[in-house]
């Protein structure tokens, strides 16, 4: 089967998205309003940049209407009317009800951290909390909003920020900055409502070693 994007609906190039890349990491982001408001939602379009500086990205499509979602408006730079900073908060099996609940959509200013349950801490570097749960959090600021189509209904939104500050619970760390990931036990997306587990994992050589493992 070969298909064109553009041939397709919005909604049937959303699913092949969200069932061919696959498992997705979910970025758990907290936000203030410049009122401040306090905000939490996840994101399964989600990924590091780079580690000099260290940055992350994630990518919050707009709402049916076009409008930008709470997360988008919130973490904005100022001079747009956001704040210019959030917390990504690391997904994991301890919550992983809450984080599927927070996906609710709210009326603006209202908090899912209220609806959830979960409970906000104050950041060290930036005005949104990070989550108190959450055994991994890294503080950012907004360095960059790309929009594929602005205005339009499921467009995406690129928003990229430098982190300031990583928080991680002592007992997942070692001396090398390696994380126990057994200890964390983060969650993923798949396709539709599914989620996975990072539990089942294994290991390869880099390179053409990789290859002789496999008997080639």
């Amino acid at each position: 089967m070969e298909l064109e994007p553009e041939s397709l609906e919005v909604r049937d190039r959303y699913k092949l998205l969200i069932g061919s890349i696959v498992p997705r990491p979910i970025a758990f982001v907290s936000t203030v309003s410049p009122e401040g408001a306090l905000n939490l939602a996840p994101y399964s379009f989600f990924t590091a940049v780079g580690s000099n500086p260290m940055t992350l990205l994630f990518c919050p499509a707009t709402k049916a209407d076009g409008a930008d979602k709470d997360t988008l408006r919130n973490c904005l730079p100022s001079e747009e009317g956001g704040v210019g900073q959030f917390v990504v908060n690391v997904a994991t099996e301890a919550y992983a009800r809450e984080v599927a609940a927070a996906g609710e959509m709210l009326p603006y200013g209202d908090s899912e951290f209220d609806l959830t349950g979960l409970t906000p801490l104050p950041s060290s570097k930036v005005r949104p909390p990070r989550l108190e749960q959450s055994p991994i959090a890294f503080e950012c600021e907004t360095v960059q909003v790309l929009r594929t189509a602005p205005g339009e209904p499921a467009s995406g939104n690129v928003v990229m920020g430098h982190v300031l500050c990583v928080h991680v619970e002592d007992a997942l760390i070692d001396e090398r900055f390696h994380i126990d990931a057994d200890r964390l036990r983060a969650i993923g997306r798949m396709g539709g409502l599914g989620y996975c587990r990072t539990r089942e994992r294994f290991e390869m050589p880099r390179g053409r070693e990789a290859l002789k493992e496999n008997g080639a």
